[in-house]
């Protein structure tokens, strides 16, 4: 067990030491480029920033995977559908794209992994039920491998948000990994290697922040961590569907929100707004920096949930679900992260005021 953490410990420290030496490099290229992201009104920082840090990711990837990954076919389609998504997210940052026109670069990418890695959500267990998808496994997979890029992409709205929660995911499956004696399989090797990356780059992203991910991160995260899901389904690190859900279930869950928030205001699902739950802590009073850390205990929070399920630990798992439907069920209360609740406050009064001259009305008549 000894060997195993040093070599854990190895692979991280090096691709974070790598990822970090990065940033001068990448700094210098965004200004050179012009790729900087500027303030508006639906934005929180203050000045111009660069916003190109993905690509310190990426390169810091592309590092663990020389020294430390297995190279077979699954890699292989790994390397190849990382890269358009990379080049997705730079010509993003050089003419914005339309969403549109982004989905085809992310479904490129997942074609990529599905049909020429062969990497398959053939079944799913859940809640003591099973299914086996057939033939639907090669549009489901696609599908998930997208929609958890657009996860990790909503969420990216503060400095070391999509960046922090990505590495307690990978954290998570690590620890996983050691609970069921799974070191050394592809989506562990791959976890270490991103946790490295993510951590060099939290380095110069955490608040106050001196890069950004921009799309080019946040896109290659969630698709990282789409595929570790998928090669988790193979082998045994994780379990059952509910394990991964459990752990990204703050992207998820605000991913939804904003669906649904949208479609009740009669509004495209990608058009972008300042309700995210982000958005909704800043509305509290909290701090970029507060805010960031209350997302991450609730994030390790929804983790812990996850362990204790594989662990088959129901009190424990039970106590977490609980606080947790609890916070969840204030936010929505409390918020405008589904529904305006001042206008319907307003509503409110307005109809109470209206009865209320209507009864005196009445009485004179």
């Amino acid at each position: 067990m000894q060997d195993k953490i040093i070599e854990v410990l190895k692979i991280v420290i090096l691709v974070m030491v790598f990822t970090a030496a990065l940033f001068p490099i990448v700094k210098w290229i965004c200004y050179h480029v012009g790729a900087l992201d500027y303030p508006n009104e639906r934005k929180v920082h203050k000045k111009p920033m660069p916003v190109m840090g993905g690509l310190m990711i990426y390169l810091g990837f592309l590092f663990g995977y020389m020294l430390f990954a297995p190279q077979n076919t699954q890699m292989l389609a790994i390397l190849i559908a990382s890269f358009i998504v990379i080049i997705t997210g730079i010509l993003d940052v050089i003419k914005p794209l339309r969403a549109r026109e982004k989905l085809v670069g992310q479904l490129v990418a997942a074609c990529i992994i599905v049909f020429y890695g062969k990497i398959l959500l053939n079944d799913i267990s859940a809640f003591g039920f099973y299914f086996d998808f057939g033939w639907l496994a090669y549009p489901l997979t696609i599908i998930f491998i997208v929609a958890l890029m657009n996860c990790i992409n909503f969420i990216d709205g503060l400095d070391g948000l999509a960046a922090g929660i990505s590495t307690i995911f990978f954290a998570t499956i690590g620890v996983l990994a050691f609970i069921l004696h799974n070191i050394g399989s592809l989506e562990i090797t791959i976890a270490f290697i991103m946790i490295g990356a993510c951590l060099g780059f939290l380095i110069f992203n955490f608040n106050p922040s001196k890069i950004f991910m921009g799309e080019i991160g946040s896109m290659f995260l969630g698709f990282m961590i789409a595929v570790v899901c998928l090669l988790g389904f193979k082998g045994v690190t994780l379990t059952s569907l509910v394990v991964p859900m459990i752990i990204l279930a703050i992207p998820i869950l605000d991913t939804l929100f904003a669906i649904l928030r949208r479609i009740i205001h009669h509004k495209p699902i990608y058009e972008a707004d300042k309700q995210h739950l982000h958005h909704q802590l800043l509305n509290k009073k909290f701090s970029q920096r507060t805010t960031v850390l209350i997302i991450y205990a609730v994030s390790i929070l929804f983790s812990l949930a996850s362990i204790f399920y594989v662990l088959k630990d129901r009190k424990i798992g039970t106590i977490i679900y609980v606080i947790l439907m609890l916070l969840i069920t204030w936010v929505v209360l409390t918020t405008d992260i589904l529904t305006d609740n001042a206008k319907l406050n307003l509503k409110h009064i307005k109809f109470v005021k209206r009865s209320h001259l209507k009864k005196k009305d009445k009485k004179k008549n």
